[in-house]
Order: C-alpha cells, then sequence, then structure tokens
C-alpha cells in the first residue's frame, strides 16, 4: 500500500486537534484588557500544545516522505499516535483552566510520553517492515533525540507531584529540541543516493 492514504487521514486528523484545541478558548466577558489576564495561563498552554502538533506533522510529513509502502501494522501505528495526539486538546484544556496544578500538569505530560512511545513504535514498525534495506533504519540508528525525549517526559511526569514549574520546563525543553525539523531522515536520504547499495 501507498503512503498517500495515510498521510491524507494524519493531515485531517492533526488538523481537527488544532480546531478543537482554538475552540476551547472561551471568548471573555467585557471589553476591558484586564478580562484577557485570565485566559493567560489557556493561551500559553494552547500555544505550547498547538506548537508540540506542528513539530508532530512537520516530523510525520518527514517520516512518510521517506516511506515507500506501508502494511497494516503501520497503519495501526500511525492510529496509535494519533489516539494519543487526539487527547492534548483534553489535556491542554485541564492544565490551562486549573493554573497548572499537579494533576492535569502530570496528565498533560503523559499524553506527551505516550505521543513519544507511539511515535517511536511507528518509527519500529517502518523500519521492520522495510528490513535491512530501510532507509529510516539508517537514519534512526542511534535514535537519541527520541530515547531523551522519552526519558525527559518520564521525568517530568514524576516531577509534577513535587514542583510543576519544573515539569513544565522539561516539557518546553522536549518542544525546543524537536521544534527544528529532524534532519536525520533527510540526511539518510542523501546519503542512500550518494552512496547505493
Amino acid at each position: 500500500m501507498k503512503t498517500n492514504r495515510v498521510e491524507a487521514f494524519s493531515d485531517g486528523v492533526l488538523a481537527i486537534i488544532i480546531t478543537i484545541m482554538v475552540l476551547e478558548l472561551k471568548v471573555p466577558l467585557g471589553t476591558k484588557w484586564e478580562v484577557l489576564k485570565e485566559l493567560v495561563p489557556v493561551v500559553l498552554t494552547y500555544l505550547f500544545s498547538f506548537i508540540y502538533i506542528g513539530i508532530y506533522w512537520n516530523n510525520h510529513h518527514h517520516l512518510m516522505y521517506a516511506v515507500e509502502k506501508i502494511n497494516g501494522n503501520i497503519f495501526w501505528a500511525n492510529l496509535h499516535l494519533l489516539f494519543w495526539l487526539s487527547l492534548l486538546p483534553f489535556a491542554t484544556g485541564w492544565m490551562g483552566e486549573n493554573h497548572s496544578e499537579t494533576n492535569p500538569v502530570a496528565f498533560y505530560g503523559f499524553i506527551l510520553l505516550m505521543s513519544a512511545v507511539s511515535w517511536r513504535l511507528l518509527v519500529l514498525a517502518i523500519i521492520a517492515y522495510e528490513g535491512e534495506n530501510s532507509k529510516l533504519k539508517l537514519a534512526f540508528k542511534k535514535d537519541r533525540k527520541g530515547k531523551w525525549s522519552i526519558l525527559l517526559y518520564l521525568i517530568g511526569v514524576a516531577t509534577a507531584f513535587f514542583y510543576t514549574p519544573a515539569s513544565l520546563v522539561l516539557y518546553i525543553l522536549v518542544a525546543i529540541i524537536w521544534f527544528i525539523p529532524d534532519t536525520r531522515i533527510e540526511k539518510a536520504l542523501e546519503n542512500r543516493i550518494l552512496n547505493p547499495e
């Protein structure tokens, strides 16, 4: 099977996730600038989540660019990723409305953690299907970025029960790590073109 169906479906789901998140922003009552102060935590959480969805969309595009065909396992792994990302609007709303209290921050981190784990499972499913000649196997042979992300999320979730600002810093740190698109795939493709087997 070609990748165009999974790409189109994923793009649609991610667009809906962003739409749901923005619809969660409530219009304040009143016309004074002061009424917007109450929305600052919600808007910041929305902005952060929007960036995360953008990071996944961008990297998903890069990932699918390197894949020529997929199977049922890859379809399910992709749905697994979309499931966890689809919970981000709920986690975003809960954390934003509760001004970064312990449980919402821990839950938000858990959703980010499971999204990262499901991303890793998607990559592994593609590599398993493509076999020894997988372009992604070359690109993700060490995957320090992915492993560090999962570790930082785990620490962030645990830290939320003691000091939520530290958790938020760890979540932001992972976003910064991934903000610049992952160039490993492009480098692996260029290497394969320049040095074909």
